[in-house]
């Protein structure tokens, strides 16, 4: 017997005009063919990160932006403005029913609150598009199956918006683990730290958004009916079960490194802690959190320590990987032997040293100031999606990289929200907390 709880979340989805099961209305795009990009979601990443890197390589790969779909009316005709004063007419969709209904794209370009993102990508798929799409995939693993099954179905075009993967650095990082000089990874520690009270917060704007607006209902997809909020409307960030804050936004990124350079595809277990100590402004999602996630099988283990906190600032962004070795350092964008085995504690072992030679990795560093890192990051990786939608090949951060960030994100929520240590059921996909399955 279904649950209440499913009951809504179906009659939602309903409700919010998804159309999952569309079938597909693509065209075959040739190699000359222009290829029409429809904005779902006018947000302010897209504004001040993606349409730049989408505009200064649009002509390059023939790509443009014909239309936008936004739920609220001022972000429709701010995408109007915004796109006129670069000399483009595009056309304003009030939600996605009315955009997939204008058969004028070919792929879109998803920038919606967290929670949406999986949900949105599945049915754009389904409705032909290609698809580039913000991190995090997704944070339940309900929403997460859904768009994987869409998307394998399909089998479009997906880019999730996993920058690392795009970037000089990292893709010499993992180049470099790979070859085996590393040795085995026996630790990695990540960090995010900010002291930014106004991080996600709107106050110029929830004064003046009103409901008539916008579509509250559809905003809320298949979470359980709310009253109207401005608050979770626009700082969607800072409230559960519209997003899962640190873990979905910051988590998702670093994290999927670990993925990347190892092949493993979610933590083994993870352990959470975290709360509101400073900024309790109404939030519901923690401003500081550590995790604890153990990595691996019984020949090869190892364990991710991951901190954030918006109270102080100090040690920034931090990615660093231990072997037995030495350490390949993200943030100094170096390797060097420190904390290797030195020859004086290895003699009494009976053992060899064992001490990485230095090296420099390519140049880049994440800035916490911004929203995921820098441009050069965002360029690279829109450039990738295009390249792949016009090859149909593979894409560096395919759907399978964002649905094993989301097992890994939405196992440190369960973690967080339950207090219990959290591990995955492989057979049926769903993250357990204390043994229970971890719904919202």
């Amino acid at each position: 017997m279904a649950t209440r709880r499913e009951f809504i979340q179906k009659s939602a989805l309903g409700a919010a005009g998804l159309t999952l099961g569309a079938k597909s209305y693509s065209r075959i795009i040739g190699a000359n063919d222009r290829v029409r990009v429809g904005i779902v979601g006018f947000s302010d990443r897209f504004r001040s990160s993606l349409a730049p890197a989408f505009l200064s390589q649009a002509k390059e790969f023939n790509f443009e932006i014909v239309a936008v779909s936004d739920l609220w009316n001022r972000r429709r005709d701010e995408a109007e403005t915004f796109f006129k004063g670069k000399g483009v007419t595009i056309r304003k969709a009030r939600n996605n029913d009315e955009l997939y209904s204008g058969k004028d794209t070919d792929a879109v370009i998803i920038s919606t609150a967290d929670f949406q993102h999986a949900l949105v990508l599945a049915e754009a798929v389904r409705a032909g598009q290609d698809a580039y799409c913000e991190k995090p995939f997704a944070e339940t693993m309900s929403d997460a199956k859904e768009a994987l099954k869409a998307v394998q179905e399909t089998k479009k075009i997906v880019q999730i918006g996993s920058q690392r993967r795009s970037t000089p650095n990292y893709i010499a990082a993992n180049d470099y683990i790979r070859s085996g000089k590393f040795g085995k990874i026996v630790m990695v520690e990540m960090s995010w730290n900010v002291n930014q009270p106004g991080r996600w917060r709107r106050p110029q704007l929830t004064p003046v958004i009103k409901e008539a607006d916008t579509d509250w209902k559809r905003f809320q997809m298949n979470r359980e009916p709310a009253a109207w909020d401005p608050r979770k409307y626009l700082e969607f960030r800072l409230f559960w079960p519209y997003s899962s804050g640190i873990p979905g936004q910051w988590m998702a990124h670093q994290i999927d490194t670990v993925h990347w350079f190892t092949g493993l595809s979610h933590p083994k277990t993870v352990a959470a802690n975290g709360g509101i100590y400073l900024w309790k402004d109404g939030r519901t999602n923690f401003d500081t959190m550590t995790a604890v996630m153990d990595y691996g099988d019984a020949n090869s283990s190892f364990q991710v320590v991951y901190t954030s906190r918006f109270t102080n600032s100090a040690g920034g962004t931090k990615e660093i990987y231990f072997s037995n070795g030495g350490s390949l350092n993200l943030d100094t964008n170096k390797i060097n032997s420190e904390g290797g085995l030195t020859t004086r504690d290895a003699k009494d072992m009976d053992m060899q040293s064992n001490l990485l030679d230095p090296m420099d990795l390519p140049g880049l560093k994440v800035e916490t100031s911004a929203n995921t890192g820098s441009d050069a990051m965002t360029n690279a990786h829109v450039r990738n999606w295009m390249e792949c939608v016009r090859d149909r090949k593979k894409p560096n951060a395919d759907i399978m990289a964002g649905y094993n960030h989301s097992i890994a994100t939405i196992m440190c929520t369960a973690a967080l929200r339950t207090g219990e240590k959290a591990s995955f059921d492989e057979a049926k996909q769903e993250v357990l907390a204390g043994g229970k399955v971890f719904r919202y």
